[in-house]
């Protein structure tokens, strides 16, 4: 037969978890019927209740487990069972973290407190990696001694790994924009992975080769390169364990399961258990191709915010490639240039030369003609000479002009031209 609820005033208007513990058999519980508790668990069960910051009590010696309704999440997949229960029940998975705490609360009345703590919880059948800041804080009984504990909790999962992978991010642009080849953008970028072995236990970074037909491994975090794993090429019609093959064929991820081989374990006691194999897409269509495969967080599920997290490391890759690819482009260009230059330079010096030749083998006999004292000109002839002489003078200044113009740098070139160009008007 069911127990009747209890009708315990204080527990009225405390949301779920109130009519939970009004509901609750207590008879055969270390702290008995709710009416027949200690005024001080009372007035703290009270407060815990009404209040919207995520608490839990432990009373007694076993250290009996009372919650509100904000800390149902926490809770995950333990509740409503783990009420009533030892807090050692409730954590057994972290007990070492946490009984140090309670002796320290319970047996010398000192209060504690955490900020974003690491503890690897198990809620919802896995562990799982999370971060809490709280105090624990002792509540006194009503004989003046320590009856219990009162907690009050945040839950700072989230900031603490959005705040380490924004800085990964952050790090992985900033480093990689100096990057000049696609060997560098790859080393660079594998070294900011090493710098988030939490997300990355470890990571392979690779280039596809469209002409030989193979993945070529360019970079790797947290992973030795003679590593078994660590695979130098890999042929586009060969299999591997990272399925490298049919991600360059289908350019779509690959989860990879149940890993056995000694991996890597990054910043966890426990290696990971999975992998992801990621496509690094190409900037246009000429653009350098690659593949990264990444050890995954074994403390973490693969859910929408760590998969946003991968593909923006993906991207922040791709656009180092794409800028080590801009920049190689950049140099073969200015390499052309600079080859065209001395070909102008060469072409100008020898047509300088060819003209210069000529103009001085013309000029010589009409200097001879006009300057002879015995065998003056007629007049007739002498003005034609003369217009000879002048015009091969003009073209024999604008063939030295042409040759100095040719020794010249060419932020020199544009105001020269200018005043070439004028000089040509003037004569004309």
């Amino acid at each position: 037969m069911k127990p009747e609820p209890s009708t315990a005033s204080f527990l009225q208007g405390g949301g779920e978890m109130g009519r939970r513990i009004r509901e609750l058999d207590w008879s055969k519980a270390p702290l008995g019927e709710p009416e027949q508790w200690q005024q001080s668990l009372k007035t703290a069960v009270r407060i815990m209740l009404t209040s919207r910051q995520p608490m839990w009590i432990a009373w007694g010696t076993n250290l009996t487990y009372l919650y509100n309704d904000a800390y149902r999440a926490i809770l995950g997949g333990k509740h409503p069972e783990m009420l009533g229960q030892p807090t050692s029940v409730v954590w057994r998975e972290i007990w070492d973290e946490v009984e140090p705490r309670t002796a320290s609360v319970m047996l010398r009345n000192e209060a504690t407190y955490d900020e974003s703590l690491l503890l690897i919880m198990e809620r919802n059948g896995y562990p799982e990696e999370t971060y809490y800041t709280f105090s624990y804080s002792p509540i006194p009984d009503d004989q003046g001694g320590t009856g219990g504990i009162i907690c009050a909790n945040t839950d700072n999962t989230q900031q603490v790994i959005g705040e380490r992978q924004l800085a990964l991010l952050r790090v992985l642009a900033a480093k990689t924009a100096d990057a000049r080849t696609f060997d560098e953008a790859c080393t660079f970028s594998a070294q900011c992975l090493a710098a988030n072995p939490y997300d990355l236990p470890f990571a392979l970074i690779y280039l596809i080769d469209v002409e030989q037909q193979q993945v070529i491994l360019s970079g790797t975090a947290g992973i030795e390169r003679d590593h078994p794993l660590a695979l130098e090429a890999v042929g586009f019609d060969q299999d591997s364990i990272w399925q490298l093959s049919e991600v360059v064929r289908s350019q779509t991820s690959a989860i990879i399961t149940n890993l056995t081989a000694e991996l890597p374990k990054g910043a966890w006691q426990h290696p990971p258990h999975q992998a992801i194999v990621m496509p690094i897409v190409a900037s246009g269509d000429t653009g350098q191709a690659g593949i990264l495969v990444a050890g995954l967080n074994p403390f973490r599920l693969l859910d929408d915010n760590y998969q946003g997290f991968l593909d923006l490391v993906t991207g922040q890759i791709a656009a180092s490639i794409a800028n080590a690819q801009a920049y190689e482009e950049e140099r073969k260009r200015a390499e052309t240039l600079a080859e065209l230059d001395r070909a102008k330079t060469v072409f100008f010096n020898n047509i300088s030369h060819e003209f210069r030749t000529p103009l001085t083998l013309m000029l010589s006999p009409t200097e001879e003609a006009l300057s002879d004292p015995i065998h003056p000109l007629p007049p007739t002839q002498r003005e034609r000479i003369e217009i000879v002489q002048r015009n091969g003078m003009r073209l024999l200044k604008l063939v030295n002009t042409l040759l100095d113009f040719s020794r010249m740098k060419p932020d020199e070139c544009k105001p020269f031209m200018n005043q070439l160009i004028w000089q040509a008007t003037q004569q004309i």
